[in-house]
């Protein structure tokens, strides 16, 4: 064999193994099924560059209300769930969607509305009242009727005020159908109230004339779970990677870098996976 054989022959397989090394490394991924508020609030391009730097598995993020996310996820478009409604996340694993449910941190719901307050509600601590107030005056209010976790949040206080919002839709009432930015930003131009989860609001650019009207109230508190997507009922789940990033997340280390996740001195997560998990 000559000499130019031999070197095409070597070069030939470095390319291949190049080529291989390559393609393992752009398969080294996993989909993160989650809500609008994780992406919202920048929490992720906080902590999902730690995390690839550690393990060189990249993280890309399908941000949706929360109920949408789940339903992706049951359909096996996903390797992982973090989103925030527990008992729907829980519902998730008995029904075989899910592996098994983390707590992974916290904070809360506010409802911020215009400087005036037509309503009268500003610097309550009792969202049912506050809610209450809203309806009875129809101050406008901008919900984002979407089965998020905000939005089932949002049902359950207006439940408990024994009033039918929805039969109000189109005129006081606002549904927007749309995430938690866009709500906030329809809600802004037309003066309304909206109930918004703390985070989102802290790294929300467009906050025009509004303030935090309501806060405090022990109904708004807003816990985050994550699941790895069953890979028994969808075969085709990563899941020795999703698991990598679960493990991770309710690690000492993820949680350190959640809790480092900070907007103008203000800590926007409240990490708390060791306190139940």
């Amino acid at each position: 064999m000559s000499r130019r054989s031999i070197i095409s022959i070597a070069l030939t397989v470095l390319l291949s193994a190049g080529l291989a090394v390559q393609a393992q490394a752009q398969d080294k991924f996993i989909i993160l099924q989650s809500t609008t508020s994780t992406e919202n609030s920048g929490l992720f391009d906080h902590i999902l560059p730690a995390f690839q730097d550690k393990t060189g598995i990249q993280v890309r993020v399908v941000a949706v209300g929360t109920g949408q996310a789940i339903n992706n996820a049951a359909n096996g478009d996903g390797d992982v769930l973090f989103v925030h409604a527990k008992s729907a996340e829980e519902k998730f694993v008995a029904e075989g969607h899910g592996v098994q449910r983390f707590d992974v941190m916290y904070n809360d719901f506010v409802i911020i509305g215009p400087e005036n307050d037509p309503a009268g509600i500003r610097g309550s601590t009792d969202a049912v009242e506050a809610l209450t107030r809203i309806a009875k005056t129809e101050a406008p209010f901008a919900s984002r009727g979407d089965d998020s976790g905000t939005h089932k949040v949002e049902m359950a206080l207006w439940s408990a005020t024994g009033v039918d919002a929805t039969a109000a839709s189109g005129k006081w009432y606002r549904e927007t159908g749309s995430g938690m930015g866009a709500t906030l930003n329809t809600g802004i131009a037309m003066g309304a109230y909206v109930l918004t989860d703390r985070a989102t609001w802290i790294n929300f650019g467009n906050k025009g004339n509004h303030v935090i009207a309501v806060e405090g109230d022990a109904r708004m508190f807003n816990q985050y779970g994550i699941t790895l997507v069953n890979p028994a009922k969808h075969p085709h789940v990563k899941a020795d990677l999703g698991q990598q990033f679960v493990d991770w997340v309710i690690s000492a280390e993820g949680q350190a870098t959640i809790a480092d996740y900070k907007i103008n001195g203000q800590q926007l997560f409240y990490p708390n996976a060791n306190a139940s998990n």
